[in-house]
């Protein structure tokens, strides 16, 4: 009588399978865009509700400083993707799921780089600066004008509700792969190592099919 060999036998429930994951650029450059966001927020709701002259002025330094770093992490993150392609799509994805995933992401890198230049642009129509964290100054986008000033804080605040609402639907889909498809989409972009177990072979996913099934990065 034969005896079967180890891949014939069954793996327990609590054994890990691997999980095919994003590049670290990716994860990294995604992760660091959400926590500097964060902080961009925090800080700019906090300055709403600070009395101090000095404590509101310090805050929206923070706020433009951090924005000025969203920026630059969007620009990486872009020339990452045109460098290394590593979202391509696969053909059994539809064309509609293909054409929501490019206006989705889109849309969220055209507000990631708008909403903070247009913040630059109007402290420059301020007549204000930039401070990098007290390491130095940007320089003015524009001349000082007071009237376009107050033309691009309006369109600043609609921009930023607009990313805001983006996110949101980002952060919905990401959710909505985990727990509803049950796919690895989600867990290939968490920091950290990661594994998929047993038990649920449905949320192991290829490369390609996580590339063309999500896009998160």
């Amino acid at each position: 009588m034969a005896l079967s060999s180890n891949k014939d036998l069954p793996r327990p429930d609590s054994a890990p399978l691997p999980l095919m994951r994003r590049p670290a650029a990716i994860i990294a450059l995604h992760w660091a865009t959400a926590l500097v966001g964060v902080a961009v927020i925090a800080l700019i709701l906090a300055h709403e509700q600070a009395e101090s002259k000095a404590l509101r002025a310090w805050l929206l330094d923070g706020h433009r400083a951090f924005g000025a770093i969203v920026i630059a992490l969007t620009l990486a993150r872009i020339a990452y993707r045109v460098r290394h392609h590593p979202l391509a799509e696969s053909a059994a994805a539809s064309f509609a799921h293909r054409a929501l995933i490019g206006l989705v992401h889109l849309s969220l890198y055209g507000l990631l780089l708008a909403v903070p230049m247009l913040g630059l642009a109007l402290t420059s129509a301020r007549g204000q600066a930039v401070s990098l964290f007290g390491v130095g100054t940007l320089p003015a986008l524009i001349a000082r004008d007071v009237d376009l000033g107050d033309t691009l804080a309006d369109v600043h605040e609609w921009a930023a509700w607009s990313l805001l609402a983006v996110v949101g639907v980002h952060v919905a889909a990401a959710l909505w792969h985990h727990f509803v498809r049950r796919d690895a989409v989600l867990l290939a972009m968490l920091p950290g190592r990661a594994s998929v177990r047993a038990g649920a072979p449905d949320m192991v996913r290829t490369n390609t099919s996580l590339s063309s099934e999500s896009n998160l990065a």
